[in-house]
């Protein structure tokens, strides 16, 4: 018998869930039996439990607060309780600010996570207080709680903790400082760095806050520092400029401080000896950094790191390598001339534009490894090396497709001026797989002079020949190759007779070749059929729709589908008439086809179809029908896409992000600003309000009006990623008609322009706003 998932009820916790539903549903009467629950040993019906206490609000939190104040001989009742007054819709804070002073520190402490857990600004001053809390426990849970909340006097009072001269009190007020991003921290923190007891634990806090201003003192520990300083500097330094990157788009600090510090070489080895002692965190971070330094010693110290065990390590050493460009060229030259099959893999990709590294990647076009041959190919093509076609011809006859295909694609890409020689000689070798790579690659470039050998090619009895050829033939303008088509589509094989059916819906329209194809709906193939019916779509041959129609009930799966495609080609009322009956086909298939067609036609007649799909319970059809819905300007697509973007499945909650991305007007801005409450849509949001459509930027300065502390940071990081002139002039305007908040998330924007205009500002603001931390943020960003 299958065992059961391991979150799967048992009888009994049903049972015992549905009586904590129905003692619920009863009110504030069953409180003591609610309270009681607090320690079933089932994990479901305490949850149920706790569920059932928060939303029952205030009636509840007195019996809770007397739980944690009398009842502490279980710790799973504790957490239970702690866990439903955190949850609580009552008046929690009320309750349980006057037991604050209660004598057992244990109590202090859970009330401490409470009040932090539920974000209370109310109870900041308390909290502030108790960070002087004679227990250093106590302290230390306010220290957490102040953190959790964060704001203006929440971190004064931290910063007050980190001067105590309490070192238990010191380290958690340092984690939590830097995990606020709140930049007049950074002062403390740097005051911190020079003493050897807490310099480590400052580096990584100094990380975590993102700023700017404390990157010229990490960068000076590269240098100072032992090997653990440095390697915790480089993270926290690739950590700033991450945090950087997703607040004001390109920011390129770290990399300015960097090579703005004297001797690039030494600063090259001293980075390049931590990675020895390094953990996989701290190799990437060591890579990056050496990609910025650049230099000899950097390039050398990036190779070995690709040979390593991690993958994440030589991912982030091979990118390192890539930034450095010509400084590694040698190098990695050289590396790829001596190094094996797996060391190629990771280099050949790091192969910059220039001609001097062609003769090391013909070495590798020799390597024994077919996926190394095939990443040759794709190499020579990407640097455009029109002189080692020959070479790639010769890899046309190699034993792995997967070498022949990159073959023929660089090639096609390189387009030299012996190709067409050197194919035409190729289609007329005994070896059939040359052959065949080289009709694709005459059919590629519609080489006249190759119609003798494509037809020649049309009487071969190898089908695959046949097929290679009959693909060329639509784009040789001569009327034989139309013949030639004409005539396939009339071969006794199946096969050769659909291949030219799918191509004859490359060439122009004319009365023959609609005959032809109509002709080829009756045939007793299913793929003739579908690719008769999908070229006469192609042709927009509207004049064979009532003959489309009649195969929309075809046994054929394939050939269902191809009635769709070719009606949603044509305008008739039919074929619309058809396409809106075929969306509501049992065959899954079927219907979403019809739904695209439906999309691309774009009749408002179709509307009330789409948007019923976009609430079918499939998750496919769901997709298929927004991005047909998306296709219309109509004020009823709106609603649907912001609808879509909380859809349970993510792939059409990414779509409906990414169509509202797209959308002009002031009205999609505002759907997109609404789903910044949502953690796992958030950046993906962010990277949408990015995009300069028409309307964003009156959309996001509206929003940037009543922006609270959560989305003014995400609504200036989409101004500051735009990276354009009114974007700029957006982010300045912000200091002066933004909310409070928003004023105090534009000041470290407004600062990373550098112009004239934004120092003006800031100096403006930071005087006579009316904020006092829009003032102080304003003076931090102009470094004072």
């Amino acid at each position: 018998m299958a065992s059961s998932h391991p979150l799967s009820l048992s009888s009994d916790d049903r049972a015992q869930v549905e009586q904590v539903e129905q003692l619920a549903r009863r009110g504030p009467g069953s409180l003591e039996q609610l309270v009681a629950g607090l320690d079933t040993p089932s994990w479901a019906v305490r949850r149920a439990v706790v569920g059932a206490l928060a939303r029952m609000g205030t009636p509840a939190v007195a019996p809770l607060r007397d739980v944690l104040s009398h009842r502490r001989d279980s710790e799973t009742r504790l957490a239970a309780a702690v866990e439903a007054l955190v949850a609580s819709s009552g008046d929690v804070e009320g309750a349980l600010e006057p037991n604050a002073e209660d004598p057992n520190p244990a109590i202090v402490c859970d009330i401490a996570q409470v009040l932090g857990r539920r974000r209370s600004r109310r109870s900041v001053p308390l909290l502030a207080r108790l960070t002087v809390h004679a227990d250093d426990n106590v302290a230390v849970a306010a220290i957490e709680a102040l953190g959790r909340i964060g704001g203006g006097a929440a971190v004064d009072a931290l910063l007050g903790a980190l001067g105590s001269g309490n070192f238990f009190r010191i380290f958690p007020a340092i984690d939590v400082l830097g995990r606020c991003g709140d930049p007049i921290v950074v002062p403390a923190l740097l005051g911190l760095l020079p003493d050897p007891f807490y310099a480590l634990e400052v580096t990584r806090a100094l990380g975590r806050t993102g700023q700017e201003a404390a990157v010229p003192a990490l960068v000076g520990l590269l240098r100072r520092g032992n090997d653990a300083l440095v390697r915790a500097a480089a993270v926290a330094l690739v950590d700033i400029h991450e945090a950087q990157v997703q607040r004001f788009g390109g920011a390129r600090a770290v990399q300015a401080a960097l090579r703005g510090d004297g001797d690039m070489a030494l600063l090259g080895r001293r980075l390049a000896q931590a990675l020895s002692s390094a953990d996989t965190a701290e190799k990437v971070a060591l890579s990056r950094l050496l990609g910025w330094v650049g230099g000899q010693d950097a390039a050398a110290g990036l190779l070995k790191l690709l040979d390593g065990p991690d993958p994440a390590v030589a991912r982030a050493a091979a990118g390192a390598l890539s930034d450095l460009g010509a400084d590694a060229d040698a190098q990695l030259l050289q590396a790829l001339r001596d190094g094996d099959s797996a060391r190629r893999r990771v280099l050949l990709p790091l192969v910059g534009r220039r001609s001097a590294s062609v003769p090391e990647i013909l070495l590798c076009l020799e390597d024994r490894d077919p996926s190394v041959r095939a990443l040759a190919a794709d190499t020579l093509s990407r640097i455009g090396a029109p002189g080692a076609v020959p070479a790639l011809f010769e890899r046309l006859v190699d034993e792995d497709p997967r070498v022949v295909q990159a073959a023929v694609g660089a090639i096609q890409s390189l387009g030299s001026a012996d190709t067409e020689a050197l194919a035409l000689k190729a289609a007329r070798s005994s070896d059939a797989r040359l052959r065949r790579a080289a009709l694709r690659i005459i059919a590629y470039f519609g080489y006249p002079r190759g119609l003798d050998v494509l037809l020649q090619a049309m009487r071969d009895p190898d089908e695959r020949l046949r097929d290679a050829a009959i693909y060329g033939l639509p784009y040789i303008e001569d009327p034989r190759a139309v013949d030639a088509l004409l005539t396939a589509a009339t071969h006794e094989s199946e096969r050769t007779r659909a291949a030219a059916m799918r191509a004859l819906g490359q060439t122009e329209k004319e009365a023959r070749i609609t005959s032809v194809l109509l002709g080829g709906l009756n045939d007793r193939d299913p793929w003739v059929r579908y690719y008769a019916c999908q070229s006469l779509g192609k042709l927009n041959e509207e004049a064979a729709a009532d003959a489309i129609v009649a195969l929309a009930d075809d046994d054929a799966g394939q050939v269902r589908v191809a009635v769709v495609d070719a009606l949603a080609h044509m305008h008739t009322e039919g074929a619309m008439a058809a396409l809106r009956r075929a969306a509501s086909s049992a065959d899954a298939d079927v219907r979403r086809a019809a739904l695209l067609g439906l999309g691309v036609a774009r009749r408002p007649d179709a509307l009330p179809v789409l948007l019923e799909a976009v609430s079918s319970e499939d998750a496919a059809t769901r997709l298929v029908a927004l991005s047909a819905v998306a296709e219309y300007e109509s004020q009823e697509t709106l609603p649907a896409l912001l609808r879509a973007a909380s859809d349970r499945d993510d792939s059409v909650r990414s779509a409906a992000v990414g169509f509202l991305a797209t959308r002009a007007g002031v009205p999609a801005t505002q759907a997109l600003v609404s789903l910044l409450g949502d953690v796992m849509l958030r950046e993906r949001v962010v990277s949408a309000l990015a995009l300069p459509m028409e309307g964003r930027l009156p959309g996001l300065l509206t929003a940037l009006e009543v922006a609270d502390e959560v989305t003014a940071p995400l609504l200036v990081a989409a101004l500051a990623r735009m990276r354009r002139a009114d974007a700029r002039a957006a982010l300045v305007q912000c200091l002066t008609t933004a909310s409070p908040a928003g004023r105090r998330a534009a000041a470290p924007a407004v600062a990373a322009l550098g112009t004239v205009e934004a120092r003006e500002a800031l100096e403006h603001t930071s005087s006579h706003d009316e904020d006092p931390e829009v003032r102080r943020a304003c003076l931090q960003a102009l470094g004072r």
